[in-house]
């Protein structure tokens, strides 16, 4: 679909639900004025109801330009969104509001809800409408069989119902996932005027197959769009992204959500809250009888802290709660299972993930998040950047308490290269497909591995 028209849906949906939400809001904020004098209280409601679905709605990407063909993703997101509105909804009806304001609330969000599922319905109804007609289905083909031909493939099955993949041209192989072979390359144009195909994509480099450029141009002239599909995973294994600056598009070598200034702050806001009421609420009182018991085990400091490799790999001082009796190899010998210099509480402490608390700090103070790829020892990070090329690819993130490694089973020691190579691709697949709920989910797994116990942590 074209960005321009994509764009456009983007903006009528946003636009159409704050319409609707401030209609509904008006409607019922007409009733209040006639049974209550505290119209100022809700004129507060109606702003702050405004901002807090803003702040979901984007937060959610639920308005995400090159998603908003993928039904089940916009069905998804919206309810997401819509939960957690709900959840700001009830805390605000909980500080200082009126007993009969929840009969308000309730009838805002009933009446939302309404108009987000008939609104949703009626798009995708609409939509499907649409790509089902002759004028707006088309007919694709590609030329190449090769690991851009599959990814190609599998978006158009998954995200473009009502796209027809005609076939390949070139060489058969293993890529072409059942897409019938067509003919040879220079055939192409051909068969495509014969069967009306409407756009070709090109997977080969027309420097290595220079007869590209003649073909592309004959294809412009039966009006059948012909497109070059770059492989960039040459540069550093990764798949790219284009931007446009005004007019000139510009090649990233990999997708960083967290490069961009939003994403940023959506995910500082997040490390601040949650550290918070972790700070607040566990470490507050947890800390100090922790402290009592860490002395009592064995001599030594209750907290331990240690140089690690941050951001862009900045040093900086992770805290920790000591488990380990003091030595002089605490700062270059990873701990491995068994390790003689575990104390009797620092096995515990370990195996709960307890002695990972006080990093909450850490992250108060920005040096990390409670979500990314975990800090490794300077020593370690100058070992393992030379083992694997794309190792410090994981430091263009903040280091977190917790990961996508971790919840996935790579955590703790080291024993065999395979294990560090999965924690990195984990560590950098997180950073190419960041999102707040992604953050949401790492942390739910992690209680849940924590409670029902990790055979990794020790």
């Amino acid at each position: 679909m074209n960005p321009k028209n994509q764009s456009l849906q983007k903006s009528f949906l946003a636009l159409a639900d704050l319409v609707a939400l401030n209609i509904l809001n008006l409607t019922l904020l007409f009733y209040v004025n006639k049974h209550t004098t505290d119209l100022y209280l809700f004129t507060i409601f109606c702003i702050f109801s405004n901002l807090v679905w803003m702040i979901c709605s984007y937060s959610s990407a639920m308005y995400q330009n090159n998603k908003l063909s993928n039904f089940r993703r916009l069905a998804t997101k919206t309810l997401g969104a819509f939960i957690f509105y709900n959840c700001f909804l009830i805390v605000f009806a909980y500080v200082g509001l009126h007993k009969f304001t929840n009969t308000y609330i309730i009838f805002d969000q009933f009446g939302f809800a309404l108009f987000l599922l008939i609104s949703r319905l009626s798009y995708i109804l609409f939509m499907n409408y649409l790509l089902n007609t002759s004028e707006y289905r088309k007919k694709i083909a590609f030329i190449g069989s090769n690991k851009n031909v599959t990814r190609l493939i599998e978006h158009f099955r998954e995200n473009h119902g009502s796209t027809v993949i005609a076939g390949i041209f070139g060489e058969s192989s293993d890529n072409n996932q059942g897409i019938p072979l067509l003919g040879a390359i220079k055939d192409c144009v051909s068969y495509a005027v014969e069967n009306k195909i409407n756009e070709i994509y090109s997977t080969l480099s027309p420097t290595t197959y220079p007869a590209l450029y003649q073909l592309a141009e004959t294809a412009e002239k039966s009006f059948i769009r012909f497109k070059f599909v770059p492989d960039l995973t040459e540069f550093a294994g990764q798949t790219g992204r284009i931007e446009f600056i005004e007019d000139t598009p510009v090649i990233s070598l990999r997708n960083e959500p967290l490069a961009d200034v939003s994403g940023q702050v959506v995910k500082r806001l997040f490390d601040m809250v949650f550290s918070s009421l972790v700070t607040i609420f566990i470490l507050s009182w947890l800390i100090p009888i922790l402290a009592i018991l860490i002395k009592l085990d064995s001599k030594g400091p209750v907290f331990f802290t240690q140089l690690r490799s941050g951001k862009n790999n900045v040093p900086f001082k992770v805290l920790k709660l000591r488990t380990l009796s003091v030595n002089p190899d605490a700062d270059s010998v990873q701990v491995s299972r068994g390790d003689s210099r575990i104390t009797r509480l620092g096995a515990f402490l370990r195996k709960s993930n307890l002695d990972e608390l006080p990093q909450f700090l850490n992250v108060l103070v920005g040096d990390m998040s409670v979500v990314g790829s975990r800090p490794h020892m300077l020593k370690h990070t100058l070992e393992y950047s030379q083992l694997f090329d794309n190792y410090m690819l994981r430091h263009y993130t903040k280091p977190g308490i917790t990961g996508w490694a971790q919840v996935n089973g790579y955590r703790g020691e080291i024993k065999e290269p395979e294990q560090l190579r999965k924690r990195i691709e984990y560590d950098l697949w997180y950073a190419e497909n960041w999102n707040i709920w992604l953050d949401f989910k790492i942390v739910y797994l992690t209680a849940f591995k924590t409670l029902s116990g990790d055979e990794n942590a020790f």
